[in-house]
């Protein structure tokens, strides 16, 4: 059995930056790790795609680290993935963004997806 594959939004270079640390956490999971950020190349050392949907074929999980207005704006590219499920990371959530989420089919989780994992975000060093 493969491993399975996480799409990163809102993924960063900037190691202090959460949307890095979840991208590293998932990487030392075991997860294949699909970062997305229209602005970079390579995130880790893995290619970093310009959307959801550039990524080739299915995605098992979609984790947010955007602001709940650019999520909203997403929520359809991700319904059309048809994830497992959504990590609504803090800061990434709003009623709006899980209302429409749920009007979605997608099936929403409220948490901090580095702890989920088993990590602390401090594991990740900033540097």
């Amino acid at each position: 059995m493969s491993e399975p594959s996480v799409a990163v939004l809102g993924a960063s270079r900037d190691r202090r930056k959460y949307g890095n640390k979840a991208v590293r956490a998932y990487i030392e999971s075991g997860y294949t790790v699909y970062p997305v950020n229209p602005k970079e190349e390579a995130i880790e050392g893995l290619k970093a795609y310009p959307s959801l949907e550039a990524i080739p074929g299915p995605v098992d999980f979609v984790s947010l680290y955007v602001p709940p207005a650019v999520g909203v704006q997403l929520l359809p590219a991700i319904a059309e993935k048809n994830p497992k499920e959504v990590w609504l990371n803090p800061g990434s959530e709003s009623d709006e963004l899980i209302d429409t989420a749920v009007d979605l089919h997608l099936r929403t989780i409220v948490a901090c997806s580095i702890v989920t994992l088993g990590f602390s975000p401090a594991e990740f060093p900033d540097a």
